[in-house]
């Protein structure tokens, strides 16, 4: 750990002078052997690849091969149908992921471009690229840090490293050496500088210790190189699924071909009713409809300011049962902002402040002019500490610009790490005013008088008591204290050691980077969902907890454990502690990881937020991660499944809740397909086993799962939301798609549509005897429009069609009647009739066959009724 290491023994072991920096000949020695300083990473995925990982699916495989042997049997009409299929499912998912995996091209864009370095005793500005270890680099206000540094001068040197530590407020930072500790979290290295951060104060020096992927920043881009693609839920069960239908495909084969030597019948047909059987057991149209109603998700979340950058993560989102959140520009507003204040004798909300008060106003005046930061419009420029102070003077109308022209600065004494404190003086008519701002600690010593009820008067020990108290108080609430005092001078021709002495003290101000509008109830509504909030971030404990207990997030400091302590518990520890714990402080990106996937072992679907570099990894090791999209760096957009596009978390209860939805209107759509598909197997193997003749052709088992199947099942797809979706528990990962009675639900009505197919040929034989092409046209339509019917009952699987509206859903009903129309094109069209081998039907096979077609739906509605009933008993 370099920041243990005292700077001789750097020096020492770079072998460089920290006076005249590296001579330029052993800085090409080493740029040569080392290579240049940037960071990089595996090879970008091609198109053809991400085509390839759109299509390396078991149900598109089976598909394929029912394809080639529909060709081979000269089928070429069906063959092409189901082509059409895979490459539209292909297509849709490709455009939707193919700016995917480029995390690591945002990572080398923060490697910028110039750097201040000592070589040969001279200061020359070089490419970043060209520094090498033992570099001695120059920091200066406004500058990229290069790489990673031990700092061996600083002078008030500050440095922004939210986007790495996490930490909400810049860094101070010394060149002494700190405690050897090997959990000094990043953000406690103080004697370090890391690449990509940014110098926002001061000055200072430092000797490269580490280049390119050496750095911390380095270590994140492995970590996004490593961590490999997760499945989602749904793509898991979906897998399953296929290989289950496969197996049914190859046991039906068996079966017929069993049966056929048993009934010594003709072993070329029995191939092609094979096949027809195969054809019937996989519905062609699941996988383009989950793409297409996954892709309809998508738009309707971008209208909700969440951008969906992989497909199956809207359906992920459903099965969120934790929720992972860094807190700095995720949960707070990551803008420090001046929230109390003590002065007169009353400690209150800042709200409270009553300018009219002399004390009151004087307190916002001194802490406005005693500040180096800018405030112009939407400009701020300088600490953020001390734009949150110039923003409070915004807030009554006390501007900088114009106390400025009113009390013009005639000197000060800058701010001091080692005092703690910064001093100004400014013109206040004929007088002077001196004011000094600071820690309060450092600043009381240094008061003589307070400046109370409109009169200065002296300081005594109870009065400094009350201050303190007050201090404590807010310190306890994890803010930032700041106190003001004053003095009046005649010139301002005073002697600088003498400006911080004998001042009248004003008051406390208290800031912290404050939780965003509408975080509260948000966190509220997942925790009554079933949705567990979990604070992860690089600051301090006390100032997380602070948070995290406003927030409702943690109820006790037990909650609570710093990122090296969770390090330090064995896989074993760590998984039982977790679920009691909800705030993770001082955390690396290497210990936001852990916990994630800590998270994850524990049987968890787990969301991850977060907007900076540090974050990336993590988002990545998620099962969906969630970046913010204004705040949020591009290393963390590329990194995540989502984006935020108005950076509020509670745009992600928004998005559980069309997860839900999205997930139940899929698997609605999934259980009509096989429902239906398994009505088609009982057909036929039923009428196989009966010695019947093929009770439906190949091609009509095609149109009816690709044309009057998947018009009705993406308008399933998109239903309606429910508006209970968030009274219900998050469901269980690990419980497969037709689990409980859905899985019943599913093979009876498929044994229903099948018995019903059977009594339409059976009945069409029986009539028009002989007449096997108008028994089959019976079983095709009746086939058909049940199917069609049905979509109705599967709305919901408890209310009636009658309690959600037959007609809420407009596309289901168009569905529906443009099912009907193109099923009786298909037997009256002269063409078509003649491809289908179809007979034209009467009015009274119409009526016939209507009949048939809605016993599934009103069975299924007077289930719900007894089933309802059953469950209030």
């Amino acid at each position: 750990m370099w920041f243990e290491k005292g700077v001789d023994e750097i020096i020492k072991e770079l072998n460089t002078d920290k006076v005249n920096g590296l001579t330029s000949e052993e800085a090409v020695t080493r740029r040569n052997k080392y290579g240049p300083n940037r960071l990089t990473g595996k090879k970008k995925k091609s198109i053809l690849r991400l085509l390839f990982e759109q299509i390396n699916d078991v149900l598109i495989y089976i598909l394929l091969g029912a394809a080639v042997i529909s060709a081979l049997l000269n089928e070429i009409s069906d063959a092409a149908i189901i082509i059409i299929v895979v490459i539209l499912n292909a297509v849709i998912g490709l455009v939707q992921e193919s700016k995917a995996e480029k995390a690591l091209e945002s990572l080398k864009k923060l490697s910028f471009p110039k750097a201040l370095v000592k070589r040969d005793g001279k200061i020359l500005e070089i490419s970043s690229e060209d520094v090498v270890a033992g570099d001695v680099v120059i920091l200066e206000a406004g500058k990229y840090v290069p790489c990673d540094l031990r700092l061996i001068e600083t002078a008030n040197l500050k440095i922004e490293e939210s986007a790495l530590t996490g930490e909400s407020v810049p860094s101070q930072k010394y060149a002494e050496d700190i405690s050897q500790n090997e959990n000094t979290a990043l953000g406690d290295q103080k004697n370090m500088a890391f690449m990509s951060t940014m110098v926002t104060y001061g000055r200072g020096a430092g000797i490269a210790v580490a280049i390119g992927m050496d750095t911390e920043m380095g270590k994140i881009a492995k970590m996004l190189d490593e961590n490999g693609k997760n499945l989602t839920p749904l793509q898991v069960k979906l897998a399953q699924l296929g290989k289950m239908l496969g197996f049914v495909v190859l046991v039906i084969c068996i079966l017929m071909f069993g049966v056929a030597l048993i009934q010594h019948r003709d072993l070329f047909e029995m191939f092609l009713t094979a096949i027809s059987l195969a054809v019937a057991a996989i519905p062609e149209g699941l996988p383009a409809m989950v793409t297409i109603v996954l892709a309809v998700g998508v738009q309707r979340m971008i209208k909700r300011n969440a951008i969906i950058r992989k497909l199956p993560a809207i359906e992920t989102l459903g099965s969120v049962n934790i929720i992972c959140s860094d807190k700095t520009g995720t949960l707070t507003q990551n803008k420090m902002t001046v929230t109390k204040f003590y002065a007169d004798g009353i400690l209150d909300d800042v709200s409270r402040l009553d300018i009219k008060n002399d004390v009151h106003s004087s307190l916002v005046r001194d802490m406005v002019l005693c500040s180096d930061a800018t405030y112009s419009g939407d400009s701020k420029t300088g600490d953020p500490t001390e734009i949150a102070l110039i923003e409070l003077g915004v807030k009554f109308n006390m501007y900088k610009d114009d106390e400025n022209k009113l009390h013009s600065r005639k000197n000060e004494i800058p701010f001091d790490s080692d005092r703690k404190l910064m001093t100004t003086l400014n013109k206040f008519g004929d007088k002077f005013n001196v004011i000094t701002k600071g820690a309060v600690d450092n600043l009381i010593k240094i008061c003589t008088h307070i400046y109370m009820n409109g009169s200065v008067i002296p300081f005594s020990d109870d009065l400094k008591s009350k201050v303190m108290e007050a201090s404590d108080v807010m310190s306890k609430e994890a803010l930032r204290v700041l106190a003001a005092a004053f003095k009046v001078v005649d010139s301002a021709k005073i002697e600088i050691d003498s400006m911080e002495k004998d001042l009248t003290f004003v008051g406390l101000v208290g800031m912290i980077d404050p939780p965003r509008e509408n975080v509260e109830n948000s966190i509220e509504e997942c925790r009554k969902s079933g949705i567990r909030t979990v604070m992860i971030t690089g600051d301090h404990k006390n100032t997380a907890f602070a948070i995290a207990k406003k927030l409702g997030i943690a109820e006790d400091l037990s909650q609570v454990i710093l990122g090296h302590e969770f390090d330090r518990l064995s896989d074993r520890e760590a998984e039982d502690k977790i679920d009691n714990l909800r705030v993770f402080a001082r955390v690396s990106p290497e210990h936001k990881v852990n916990i994630v996937k800590t998270l994850k072992k524990k049987g968890n679907i787990v969301s991850m937020t977060g907007d900076g570099v540090n974050d990336a990894p993590s988002l990545k090791a998620a099962d969906i991660g969630v970046a913010m999209g204004i705040t949020g760096t591009d290393v963390a957009k590329d990194a995540s499944d989502m984006i935020l596009t108005d950076d509020n978390f509670s745009t992600i209860v928004e998005a559980v809740k069309e997860g839900r939805n999205i997930y139940n209107n899929i698997r609605k759509s999934i259980v009509f397909l096989l429902s239906c598909n398994i009505g088609e197997i009982v057909a036929l193997f039923i009428g196989i086993v009966l010695g019947w003749p093929s009770v439906l052709r190949p091609i009509h088992l095609l149109w009816v799962n690709l044309i009057t199947d998947s018009l009705p099942a993406l308008a399933l797809g998109v239903d309606p939301d429910d508006p209970d979706i968030m009274k219900e528990k998050p469901r269980d990962a690990k419980k497969g798609l037709f689990s409980g009675r859905i899985g019943v639900f599913l093979i009876g009505n498929g044994i229903l549509i099948g018995i019903i197919t059977l009594s339409a040929f059976y009945i069409g034989n029986l009539v028009y005897s002989n007449s096997l092409m108008h028994a089959q046209t019976m079983a095709f339509v009746v086939l058909s429009v049940s199917q069609l019917f049905y979509t109705l009952s599967m709305r919901h699987s408890e209310k009636s069609i009658f309690e959600i509206g037959v007609f809420t859903n407009k596309y289901l009903i168009g569905a529906i009647i443009l099912g009907i129309i193109l099923q009786n094109i298909v037997i009256t069209v002269p063409f078509l009739a003649s491809v289908f081998k179809v007979f034209r039907l009467t009015i009274q096979d119409w009526l016939f066959v209507l009949l048939l077609s809605i016993i599934p739906l009103i069975v299924n509605e007077i289930g719900k009724v007894i089933y309802n009933k059953l469950e209030k008993k």
